[in-house]
């Protein structure tokens, strides 16, 4: 077998178990149900690992010192949160995120 046939059986094998594993649930999901509690507590998931990415983007750690506050983030959450708050879509949060940061870049 010469190295780019390993490659690709590599890459058709990674493929296929990521794709399993990403649905694999909802078929299972889509034949049973969950309880109550856990529909609750899965809709707190997005906001979570929102929170995570912007918590860790919004402080730089360094060794032996306090964390680092970047003022360029900390400045477009302000619009993200107002958006947050009235729209309460993770869609347009993301947006105003995004755009937030991206018009702060430029200036």
């Amino acid at each position: 077998m010469s190295f780019s046939s390993k490659l690709l059986i590599t890459f058709l094998v990674c493929g296929g178990g990521v794709t399993l594993l990403r649905i694999l649930p909802f078929l299972i999901l889509k034949k049973c149900c969950l309880p109550k509690w856990m529909v609750e507590f899965l809709q707190f998931v997005p906001i979570v690992i929102m929170t995570t990415l912007w918590f860790g983007s919004l402080f730089t750690a360094r060794q032996g010192h306090l964390p680092k506050v970047d003022w360029q983030y900390l400045t477009a959450t302000l619009p993200t949160l107002l958006v947050a708050y009235f729209t309460k879509s993770l869609m347009w949060i993301v947006v105003t995120g995004v755009a937030s940061v991206a018009l702060l870049r430029l200036i």
